[in-house]
């Protein structure tokens, strides 16, 4: 076990209660998208959960064994794990995201492939875990081999790109709140992932999302599952600390 200093486990305390009130994009939502979400029988991110439930006993060849093998009952076992994500993996040395910790179990020790990024399985596994931690609040490792990872993904946030030449903060930090082609701006808050979007009529990973952010303001967007994107994810989390896991969301 890392053993973390005292002094960046109380910076990373006080961090958290100096942390301003945040407004999940949750609150922004027509009220009939809204009980969407609240309802578990109407909200669409629950199948890819069922699906995810189905996944998690079933064993992805015949001598490997199922997540449920190893892990047992998700709802003991994965409570809380999502709202730590990402976080350190010991033998790459760097950070990874939910998604890819699944599939790093997969290939470690069930012996089996890598899903492919947004592959549905692999959302229905992410969502399946993330729906355990529901209501907990994000509580990003305080790991200080992290801290320069989320500094880069912190610079990545305010790093003006594409034609347009806007920053994340820009849009969702100084100007949340206000209307953008009649409809509100976020503050951009990650504690939904994965969540399905009416304009997606799917369900989809944060990397996605910030894929698709990357469109709008005309930059060529990074390439899915890189390190710049997991950076960025780690400053989300540390950014969203304290705000309840929602995941699956449900979004415009």
């Amino acid at each position: 076990m890392t053993r973390v200093p005292g002094l960046l486990l109380l910076l990373a305390a006080l961090g958290a209660a100096a942390q301003p009130a945040r407004r999940s994009g949750f609150e922004d939502m027509s009220p009939q998208t809204r009980a969407m979400q609240r309802d578990d029988a109407q909200n669409p991110g629950m199948l890819w959960v069922q699906d995810g439930a189905a996944l998690w006993e079933r064993a992805p060849g015949p001598a490997a064994a199922s997540c449920a093998g190893c892990h047992g009952d998700a709802r003991v076992s994965m409570r809380g794990v999502a709202a730590r994500y990402p976080a350190w993996d010991e033998t790459l040395q760097h950070p990874v995201d939910l998604a890819q910790r699944i599939n790093l179990c997969r290939e470690r020790h069930q012996g089996a492939t890598a899903l492919p990024v947004e592959q549905q399985d692999l959302l229905a596994l992410e969502s399946h875990v993330a729906l355990q931690s529901r209501g907990l609040p994000v509580a990003p490792p305080a790991d200080e081999r992290l801290q320069p990872f989320r500094v880069r993904g912190e610079a990545a946030w305010r790093e003006r790109i594409g034609q347009l030449n806007l920053s994340c903060a820009q849009c969702h930090d100084e100007r949340a709140g206000q209307r953008l082609a009649g409809s509100p701006i976020p503050e951009g808050h990650a504690n939904g992932y994965p969540l399905y979007r009416l304009e997606w009529q799917g369900l989809g990973s944060l990397q996605r999302r910030l894929r698709n952010c990357m469109t709008g303001v005309r930059a060529e967007p990074w390439p899915a599952g890189s390190a710049a994107l997991v950076e960025l994810s780690l400053y989300l989390a540390w950014r969203d600390r304290g705000m309840a896991l929602e995941s699956p969301a449900v979004r415009p």
